[in-house]
């Protein structure tokens, strides 16, 4: 069964059943949000917490969106599972004053045009019918098709204490749409951004702060539990350009036992690191290991008021699910006219 099928099949079934009024806790309920954003992050593993100094650190941590000086946008797209799964993602943030930053990013990741054969059975007389005892083939002209898709969006607010500490927060909504079902949900994260010397950067993002609700149409309500996320990173310069190793430590309590990197009882610790080299400013060269376990690599481009980052990773021990090749563009308005107020 291919892996299409098993999509179309796994779907139909969800549609069909009938879930009673409840509210668990949604282990891997908000999962689709984790996969990670950019380029240069999604090229050093997502070790980005301590590291974000751009747009996307409305995603990786909110307190670091204070770091940026002109506005900025960034555009992102791949696809996964052999181009099955669409990602997509963009951001904007502006500098208001001499400490804020304001920051919109949007993130959906999708399954297109599934195809929903529920009524497009014929018997073996070539009535239609809805009888999966006396389906006996499918009329291609009445199949219909529909997406399965979720989206995050996220408002972002920093504000930059001193040279040396930020901190942020993010208002969360997210959407997920599965053919005749729907869900939506609010959720808080907050983080602190601290660098205690030159060349060391610090950050925490807690995610789902509150919890996150999930409310489905169906009845069913999920529970996001809040995640912590640690990041560190350290600048060194030599061989004419300058190396940033980063770490990322992820702490969650939602007992994913093996699926971790570490675990005891419901609370598990996923790392994550990566390293760039930036040669005077213009290339960079990254590579990264994932919490999934999976290796990473690729390369950034700096050009004036464009950057352009590309990151590589092959799912899979034989990379049975796929190659995925992600490039994402930053557009940076570095201009006299744009720059924050007060600098």
């Amino acid at each position: 069964m291919t892996f299409r099928l098993r999509m179309t099949v796994a779907s139909v079934v969800f549609l069909s059943a009938q879930v009673d009024a409840q509210t668990v806790m949604g282990k891997y309920a908000g999962e689709f949000i984790s996969i990670g954003v950019g380029g240069r992050a999604l090229a050093m593993g997502s070790a980005f917490v301590g590291v974000a100094n751009d747009v996307s650190a409305g995603y990786w941590n909110p307190a670091a969106l204070a770091r940026i000086e002109y506005p900025q946008l960034m555009l992102m797209h791949d696809e996964l599972f052999g181009s099955l799964v669409n990602h997509d993602y963009g951001a904007v943030a502006l500098p208001v004053g001499r400490t804020a930053t304001l920051g919109l990013s949007l993130i959906r990741l999708g399954v297109d045009d599934i195809p929903d054969t529920r009524n497009a059975g014929l018997d073996v007389n070539g009535n239609l019918t809805t009888d999966p005892n006396l389906f006996y083939r499918t009329d291609p002209s009445r199949v219909t098709y529909f997406s399965a898709a979720d989206w995050a969006l996220y408002l972002t607010y920093a504000r930059r204490h001193s040279e040396c500490f930020s901190y942020g927060a993010n208002l969360k909504m997210i959407v997920r749409d599965l053919g005749d079902h729907s869900a939506w949900g609010l959720g808080f994260d907050v983080g602190v951004w601290y660098t205690p010397w030159e060349n060391l950067s610090l950050g925490l993002n807690v995610q789902d702060v509150t919890r996150t609700l999930i409310v489905w149409d169906t009845g069913r309500n999920e529970l996001i539990s809040p995640a912590l996320r640690l990041g560190a990173a350290y600048g060194i310069d030599a061989l004419g350009g300058r190396f940033l190793p980063a770490a990322d430590f992820s702490v969650r309590f939602e007992n994913r036992r093996s699926a971790s990197t570490f675990s005891a009882g419901a609370v598990s610790i996923d790392v994550c690191g990566g390293l760039e080299y930036l040669f005077k400013s213009l290339v960079a060269l990254r590579v990264g290991y994932t919490d999934v376990k999976q290796f990473t690599l690729g390369a950034g481009l700096y050009l004036p008021k464009v950057s352009i980052d590309y990151a590589f990773a092959r799912f899979g021990g034989g990379g049975e699910l796929g190659n995925t090749h992600r490039v994402s563009l930053l557009f940076t308005l570095e201009s006299a006219d744009y720059k924050r107020a007060g600098d």
